[in-house]
């Protein structure tokens, strides 16, 4: 593995009605839904271990901590990024952020674990 401080990816994406609170059940408005902000910088923070793990193994979510600071209207393009923070063993966290035109949306930590791929889906049953 190749992992340092510093990786860092962007994921721009356009709220659609998918993404809304009313669509997703968090909410009854039409605005940008805390659980598609979550999946976005997840999305960041994989997409920015993309092409650095060893073949065979994935990362997992572990933990996610995050603020959602401000809404987001159907329509309107956000950034999610990542950039990883710390590497402490197979445990890698991310600061991550969602911001659209007019204002950071969301900031936050986001933690991944780095596993063995068939190990881990042995786990399932």
């Amino acid at each position: 593995m190749a992992l340092e401080p510093g990786l860092c990816a962007r994921i721009v994406h356009e709220v659609a009605e998918e993404d809304s609170a009313l669509s997703c059940g968090s909410g009854d408005v039409p605005v940008l839904a805390t659980p598609r902000v979550v999946a976005l910088v997840e999305q960041a923070s994989v997409a920015a271990l993309d092409g650095r793990l060893d073949d065979g193994t994935t990362s997992v979510g572990m933990r996610v901590q995050l603020d959602h600071l401000a809404p987001t209207p159907i329509g309107t393009a956000v950034t999610a990024e990542a950039t990883l923070e710390k590497v402490e063993g197979r445990r890698l966290t991310f600061t991550v952020a969602v911001r659209d035109a007019r204002s950071l949306v969301a900031a936050g930590k986001v933690t991944r674990v780095v596993v063995d791929r068939t190990a881990f889906l042995a786990k399932c049953g």
